[in-house]
């Protein structure tokens, strides 16, 4: 292994052709480096991380720095975004040993791969202090070293051991019950979400409010998610120019952005905002969907059907300098000089004032007062000031458009095309839009056409010269989830048969049975030094957690008592965990009320069901399952199996394969769903 040289050139990895030019030897991922009587540095990021560039700018791209890595290190960069099964590893050794994570993700290893020191962001002096520290430490006292590491690989699988329970509880909803004043407790009713900064999107914890409070009669709870919402739309974490969210916000009033914009994040959003709308039918949703789309089908878009990964955070400057947000930010005399005699009015609407002041004369559009008080103010009508505000828009738009860009990350990831799938998925349910459809069936086809292989095995991405990366449980977790909300409206078999494919495939390559989980990784995969598993929901739900949400379904669908067992099995063995920290386990919040809550089985029959499939789609209805037969087809489906052929239109709503009288009013239907879950 000696001369080694830089050699992420030949990587199609965005991020780690940002590092195909640094001084410091990178190499890609590869255990033909194991072993090689040499630490190893494994440095792990993703291309829209702002304190990525910061430490490459002020650490990797510096000479000295450079020459020390090289000389006493194999240095390795991983972009985690492809490789988040390395990085769920190497974070969790992190956070063992300091208490906390992010990115940049700096560890060193042994030469066999097993951590010993780990770091994020550090600043030049202290990274070249702390790299000769380690350095030495090991020409001197390699057992130290080692002794360590074998103490931390216990600690680690420590952490992946979901204990065994000695005797399984009921799952009631009182559990959720208890909790719930513990977690509104941490409640921001000044600026929406939860107290404190920084403060991340977490959909999947106002998605599992939303359904608590619509199922249980809470408005209050409703009236929060609304609130957050609101305050989330109006704040400079969304982009009121061209739409879309950025990942989190630094303060505690959502209006400085970290402005990278993530697929993830929006797609999961966006299917918020169509089930907020569906509940508050508040215009405001609807026209932050629409934009939000606009958003996703102007940047993210591939042409082939897919959907990129992420745009960056950092971007040029007039003066060819990369800064934070540079694409994002006003100044004053620019908002003057481009809108003129408007300038007052968008000044007021978006607060052109020390309330929107950023930095360096920089500006953040943020929204506090309502319309009505502005027209008020302005003696305007609330219908000019809208059209005011929306040309005003356009104008900077355009203007925005001419700027240099953030750097577009183009890899295509299967788990968040799935999400972005979903999204489509669900908000075509509620608003019935045909170009949601369309766009879900492009995305499915260049899923199944290019991610898929025969036995149900998954590709996550693929890298130059088509090398395949192998999925992980969160690109199963949400595929199959995607499938399940694809068949709900098209109603092609095809679809959740995948769907059951996959699912069986994944009990077979990923289901730990003495764990009483999914390893996050497949059985076959034998080149990490521990198995990991996913169980906390954050940013994106835990893929245990989506897959027992799937495995709840398909038991419906497919009437198998074992996916049930399975899904309820994963439930109970995490449940211990969540009575101190309700909101990271908040989708597995929703696998407890399907369980504990009425679920429904609505099948449509006939020829001329249409109708009734759209009026009742439009409802946020989340404890129902949806399927359709005609009159005159076979079906391979066992919940369609079931009834003798009825006359059209007719429906049936069941609960656990126990029937109500059939019906052709889908507001008897719906109320009768309605009534029972509150």
């Amino acid at each position: 292994m000696k001369n080694l040289q830089n050699n992420l050139a030949e990587e199609s990895s965005p991020y780690l052709l940002q590092h195909a030019k640094n001084p410091v030897h990178w190499q890609a991922w590869d255990k033909k480096f194991f072993n090689q009587k040499k630490l190893l540095l494994i440095s792990i990021g993703y291309s829209a991380c702002h304190w990525c560039h910061v430490m490459e700018n002020e650490c990797f791209e510096d000479q000295e720095v450079a020459k020390i890595m090289n000389e006493n290190f194999i240095n390795i960069k991983i972009d985690r975004e492809e490789r988040p099964d390395l990085d769920h590893i190497y974070m969790q050794a992190l956070q063992a040993m300091t208490g906390h994570g992010g990115w940049p993700l700096n560890v060193v290893c042994l030469p066999d791969g097993r951590p010993v020191w780990g770091a994020t962001y550090l600043p030049k002096k202290q990274w070249t202090g702390t790299l000769h520290q380690l350095s030495d430490l090991y020409k001197k006292s390699p057992d130290k070293m080692v002794e360590y590491a074998e103490k931390l690989e216990k600690g680690l699988q420590q952490i992946n051991l979901i204990e065994p329970i000695e005797e399984k509880q009921p799952v009631k909803i009182d559990f959720i019950n208890k909790l719930l004043p513990s977690w509104k407790s941490k409640f921001d009713y000044t600026y929406g979400g939860m107290k404190g900064a920084p403060k991340f999107l977490m959909p999947n914890n106002y998605q599992f409010l939303l359904r608590y409070a619509v199922q249980t009669n809470k408005p209050e709870l409703i009236d929060f998610v609304s609130f957050s919402l609101n305050k989330i739309i109006y704040g400079g974490i969304y982009d009121a120019i061209g739409g879309g969210f950025s990942r989190y916000a630094v303060d505690e009033k959502w209006h400085i952005p970290h402005f990278e914009k993530m697929l993830y994040d929006n797609a999961q959003m966006l299917s918020l905002l169509a089930e907020a709308y569906a509940v508050s039918k508040k215009p405001l949703f609807k026209k932050t969907l629409e934009e939000t789309f606009s958003f996703i089908d102007r940047e993210f878009s591939a042409p082939n059907g897919g959907f990129y990964a992420a745009l960056d955070a950092d971007s040029l400057t007039e003066n060819n300098q990369h800064k934070e947000g540079a694409f994002y930010t006003w100044t004053k005399n620019e908002l003057q000089q481009i809108l003129g005699t408007d300038f007052l009015l968008f000044a007021e609407y978006y607060n052109v004032n020390e309330k929107g002041y950023w930095e360096e004369n920089q500006y953040v559009l943020r929204r506090i007062s309502s319309v009505k008080k502005i027209a008020e103010k302005f003696k305007l009508s609330e219908k000019t000031i809208a059209e005011k505000v929306e040309k005003a828009k356009e104008q900077l738009f355009q203007i925005r458009e001419k700027r240099a860009k953030p750097a577009l990350d183009t890899k295509i990831l299967t788990a968040w095309n799935a999400l972005m799938l979903s999204a489509y998925c669900d908000a075509y349910s509620i608003f019935q839009n045909e170009d949601y459809l369309e766009k879900a069936k492009q995305n499915m086809s260049f899923l199944l056409n290019n991610r898929v292989q025969k036995n149900g095995a998954l590709i996550r991405s693929f890298k130059q010269n088509n090398i395949e990366i192998k999925a992980c449980l969160d690109d199963y977790a949400f595929f199959i989830e995607a499938l399940i909300k694809l068949y709900e409206i098209t109603f092609e078999e095809q679809h959740l048969l995948k769907a059951k494919q996959i699912t069986d495939y994944c009990l077979d390559n990923f289901l730990n049975e003495e764990a009483n989980a999914f390893y996050y990784t497949s059985h076959k995969t034998s080149e990490l030094f521990i198995k990991t598993i996913e169980i906390e929901d954050n940013v994106i739900p835990s893929s245990n957690s989506a897959m027992a949400k799937n495995l709840f379904k398909l038991s419906k669908f497919f009437r198998n008592p074992n996916y049930k067992k399975i899904a309820l099995n994963l439930y109970q063995h995490v449940e211990p965990r969540i009575a101190n920290y309700p909101s990271g386990y908040s989708n597995w919040l929703q696998v407890q009320l399907d369980f504990s809550t009425p679920f429904y089985e609505l099948i449509f029959r006939g020829d001329n069901a249409k109708e009734n499939i759209e009026k009742v789609s439009k409802y946020y209805l989340p404890n129902i399952i949806k399927a359709y037969k005609k009159t005159a087809e076979n079906t391979t489906i066992p919940i369609l199996q079931e009834k003798q052929e009825v006359s059209k239109n007719e429906m049936h709503l069941c609960e656990d394969a126990r029937c109500f009288l059939p019906s052709k009013n889908y507001k008897q239907i719906i109320s009768h769903i309605l009534n029972q879950s509150s």
